[in-house]
């Protein structure tokens, strides 16, 4: 059974993938120059929140799709709808845009009228019944050709915020941007959110399945897939930055110039759940167990800051034994 227009279908599934990058700019944003630069539509406030971080969001912006959807069986399932995209600015530094939808269970068999699609944002109808199954693997999957893709919208629009007048397309340090693929299955009322799994893929590319109450909206968990994602690029950046700093190898100010854009870019970042739904904070749980992501995020932070200190001892030694 299908939802009259206008009225909203209960969705079966949520999938979504975002994108988180450096924001390339020297210099990071404050919260006026932030606030202009998410400012997507006109009619709709940008969000800003400055505790326990700076924190901006977007107004959401729709796409209108009428394609195949991803399966990992090959069925051919067309759907139509709207995708909703939006974009996030972490501490005026950390730049993040995320493309999701939400799919019902069975929709009609003939194609609906563009306004009864633009009244129900964010969902995207099957025609007939949905194979739920292969959808959420065709989802984490990715699109093939002619098939419904998520990260082209995402990557969309970071690009068009990458060629904003405000950024001067100059970055502080390098770094590579890492994108996560989500899929969430929707849970009976009575039922508290759970994270099934957490898979970390080559090419900077991470997969993520959820299970959601039913009243628990998309946008909550593209929020919490957010942090998760924003995280896992800090851990994967400041890893990468370390390993290329030699740590234990090299010494003198080639130490103190690779590991100096952590300190004064990244540390004072981490901040897990700081800005997502209560009813799915306790998400972050399972990868604080494992892998253990604030643990490995310690680890990180002390050896840098170790090596700092042993530097900082010996640069007044090495200053007189040259004299």
């Amino acid at each position: 059974m299908t939802a009259a227009p206008g009225q909203p279908a209960r969705s079966v599934l949520a999938c979504g993938e975002v994108r988180t990058c450096l924001l390339p700019s020297l210099q990071a944003l404050d919260r006026r120059a932030a606030a202009q630069l998410l400012r997507l539509r006109a009619d709709v406030d940008v969000r800003i929140s400055e505790r326990p971080t700076m924190y901006v969001l977007s107004p959401e912006v729709l796409t209108g799709v009428d394609c195949r959807l991803p399966t990992s069986n090959g069925s051919k399932v067309r759907a139509v709808g709207t995708v909703a995209a939006r974009a996030a600015l972490t501490e005026g530094r950390l730049l993040q845009s995320t493309a999701y939808f939400s799919l019902p269970a069975a929709g009609p068999d003939i194609r609906r009228p563009w306004g009864q699609y633009l009244v129900r944002p964010g969902l995207v109808e099957p025609f007939g019944k949905l194979p739920q199954q292969a959808a959420a693997e065709g989802a984490l999957r990715g699109a093939g050709r002619g098939e419904l893709d998520l990260g082209m919208i995402a990557e969309g629009l970071l690009a068009q915020l990458r060629r904003h007048a405000l950024l001067d397309r100059r970055v502080p340090f390098k770094s590579s941007p890492t994108k996560l693929r989500w899929v969430a299955r929707r849970e009976p009322e009575g039922e508290r959110a759970s994270l099934v799994s957490f898979v970390v893929a080559e090419g900077g590319l991470r997969t993520m399945e959820l299970r959601l109450p039913e009243h628990i909206p998309a946008a909550s968990a593209a929020g919490i897939c957010e942090d998760l994602a924003l995280h896992d690029w800090l851990l994967t950046t400041v890893q990468h930055m370390l390993d290329n700093s030699r740590l234990g190898t090299a010494d003198g100010p080639s130490v103190v110039e690779a590991l100096q854009p952590v300190v004064v870019h990244l540390l004072h970042l981490w901040m897990p759940r700081a800005h997502v739904d209560p009813a799915l904070g306790h998400l972050w749980d399972v990868l604080e167990q494992k892998p253990g992501f604030s643990r490995q995020w310690e680890n990180l932070s002390r050896r840098i800051r170790d090596r700092l200190a042993l530097q900082a001892v010996a640069t007044p030694n090495q200053e007189l034994s040259a004299r």
